[in-house]
C-alpha cells in the first residue's frame, strides 16, 4: 500500500481483516506514525462499535507493516497506490514503484478516483499489469469497487484484481474501461456541480438543495453535503 493517509490507511485496514499482509510506505516517519495510528484507532472504534472482536483487531495489526522505503514491495504480488490527486506525483511513483516490484506477475494498482489509469500506466515499463481499484470513502465501509482496464491492460491482471477484491476483501466489484471519473465519478460529479451552480446562482440555498435530493430524490445526503465530506479542493480537482 503507497500512502497511509485517508484512503490508503483504510484500504490497509480492510485487506489486513481479511488476513492479507500488508507493508504501508510512507514517505516520512512522521507520516508512517500518524498512518499507524489512525488505523490502529480506526480498529479501537470498530471494536468498541462491536464490528470487530479483539482477536480481529490483534490479527489486523500483525499483518500490518509500515516502512517508508519502497523497496519493501519487491515481492509483492499487489501494489496499490493512494496518494494525493495529483498526475505528476503518480507517475513519477509509479517509474519508482515499477522499479521496486521485482515479480513479473505483480498488479500494479492506482486508487486514482478522476486520473485516466492509462497515463499512469504509461510511466512503468509493464502498462499490461497497471490497474485502477477504485475504493471509495470510506474503504472500510463502502462496499463498492471500480476495477478499471486500460486499452493495454492484459485481462488476466484485471481479473485477478477484481477476484482479490470480490473473494478475499468482500467487497462488490463492477468492471470499467478506462476513462476520466470511470463509472461513478463520471455520473455524480455533474450532479454535485449543477448543485454548486444552483446555490451560486441563488436559485435556492444549501439547506434546501440538500434536502430536495434527500427528501424527493431519496439520496442519502444532499448534493453540497457530499461535496464537503468528498473534500471541495478533491472535487475542484477531479
Amino acid at each position: 500500500m503507497v500512502g497511509g493517509g485517508q484512503m490508503g490507511g483504510g484500504i490497509a485496514e480492510v485487506c489486513a481483516k481479511a488476513g492479507v499482509d500488508v507493508v504501508v510506505v510512507e514517505v516520512s516517519e512522521e507520516l508512517v506514525a500518524r498512518s499507524r495510528d489512525g488505523i490502529t484507532a480506526s480498529l479501537d472504534k470498530a471494536v468498541d462499535r462491536g464490528k470487530l472482536d479483539a482477536s480481529g483487531r490483534t490479527s489486523a495489526l500483525e499483518h500490518l507493516t509500515f516502512t517508508t522505503d519502497l523497496s519493501a514491495f519487491a515481492d509483492r504480488d499487489l501494489v496499490i497506490e493512494a496518494v494525493v490527486e495529483d498526475l505528476a506525483v503518480k507517475t513519477d511513483l509509479f517509474g519508482r514503484i515499477d522499479a521496486a516490484v521485482e515479480s513479473d506477475t505483480a498488479i500494479l494498482a492506482t486508487n486514482t478516483s478522476s486520473i485516466p489509469v492509462t497515463q499512469i500506466a504509461m510511466a512503468t515499463s509493464r502498462p499490461h499489469a497497471v490497474v485502477g481499484m477504485h475504493f471509495f470513502n470510506p474503504a472500510t465501509i463502502m462496499p463498492l469497487v471500480e476495477v478499471v482496464s486500460t486499452v493495454v491492460t492484459d485481462q488476466s491482471y484485471a481479473d485477478r484484481a477484481a477476484e482479490f477484491t470480490a473473494n478475499t476483501l468482500g467487497k462488490t466489484v463492477v468492471r470499467a474501461k478506462d476513462r476520466a471519473g470511470f463509472i461513478v465519478n463520471k455520473l455524480l460529479c455533474p450532479y454535485i456541480f449543477e448543485a454548486i451552480r444552483m446555490y451560486e446562482e441563488g436559485f435556492a440555498s444549501k439547506e434546501d438543495i440538500d434536502a430536495a435530493m434527500v427528501g424527493g430524490a431519496g439520496y442519502p445526503m444532499g448534493p453540497l453535503t457530499l461535496s464537503d465530506l468528498i473534500g471541495n479542493d478533491t472535487m475542484l480537482a477531479v
